[in-house]
């Protein structure tokens, strides 16, 4: 090897680490740009007033998060007339008081909510690039220590808001009636769709599916039986993305292209928009964003389009 092309390649050896050190360091900081986003969806019948729906998801809230917490309590501020929450909230004991805290500004906002894997249990010790990496990874409670869910289940209740895991529920929201249906969490295959499964409450001027991970089976199922609007998270937008060209991966099976944002699911010859959040947390063991930041999204309902 000639001494000219030894220098060349230590010089792009070189770069290649400077670049991949300022993409990590970036990612770090991402991961703390907390965004609201803001969504129209003509989802309501016809002559229904606009219903504003605040949906958030993935807090994975830890010790220390203050701005994170100073965020959540900051929604408050949009006064939503609905609150939807798709789960794992929290990664450890210590959090649970100051994040009920940081949510009180919204008790009495009718509301519901389906639990993740870090509702139930303690994160699991991954390594850092597993989510990247192991994109359809499946998690698993052998083992695994569980997390006071019951008391985030009781302090959450106590705000008003309902808990939908294989429940079928009827809320007043603004000057609608909305039928609500919910499955625990797929990643953990606590899901049990045939609890709640039928077909849409006709007397509904709106019916919901909400789910903590949005896999295939479950938007199949739900949107065979009618449901108008479908809301997950879990994904994290896929937390590591390409830019212009968006997630790598969902970390379930829906395919990365929808992991965030609103798109369509069709299946048994109906179809029913899908809203999945990007949330606004990661793993203590992935503390880092890339070109995907953390969020919550304020959908605004309004009617739909005739024709």
């Amino acid at each position: 090897m000639t001494s000219g092309l030894r220098g060349t390649l230590v010089k792009t050896a070189g770069a290649t680490v400077a670049l991949g050190a300022a993409c990590f360091g970036w990612g770090l900081i991402e991961a703390g740009l907390y965004t609201l986003r803001r969504f129209t969806m003509p989802v309501l019948p016809a002559g229904a007033e606009p219903l504003r729906v605040l949906h958030f998801s993935d807090f994975h809230l830890r010790p220390g998060q203050r701005r994170e917490l100073e965020f959540i309590a900051g929604l408050a501020d949009l006064k939503p007339d609905l609150v939807l929450n798709t789960g794992d909230n929290f990664t450890d004991p210590a959090v649970l008081p100051p994040l009920l805290e940081a949510l009180s500004g919204l008790r009495g906002v009718p509301g519901a909510f389906v639990f993740g894997s870090n509702d139930y249990y303690f994160p699991n010790k991954a390594k850092p690039l597993t989510y990247l990496f192991h994109g359809r990874s499946r998690s698993t409670s052998t083992g695994r220590r569980e997390l006071p869910w019951q008391e985030l289940k009781s302090g959450l209740e106590r705000l008003g808001w309902e808990d939908a895991t294989h429940r079928r529920l009827t809320l007043e929201a603004g000057a609608l009636r909305l039928a609500l249906r919910g499955v625990d969490d797929a990643h953990l295959n606590r899901d049990d769709y045939s609890t709640v499964a039928g077909p849409a409450d006709a007397d509904a001027d709106l019916n919901i599916g909400i789910m903590h991970a949005p896999y295939l089976r479950t938007l199949d199922a739900m949107t065979a039986d009618g449901m108008d609007l479908l809301i997950a998270g879990h994904t994290h937008g896929g937390q590591v993305c390409v830019p212009c060209y968006g997630a790598l991966t969902s970390n379930c099976d829906l395919p990365p292209s929808r992991a965030k944002g609103v798109s369509v699911h069709t299946h048994g010859g109906r179809s029913a928009p899908l809203h999945v959040s990007a949330g606004l947390g990661t793993s203590p063991m992935a503390p880092y964003r890339f070109a995907c930041r953390p969020e919550a999204s304020l959908l605004t309902l309004v009617p739909r389009v005739a024709g």
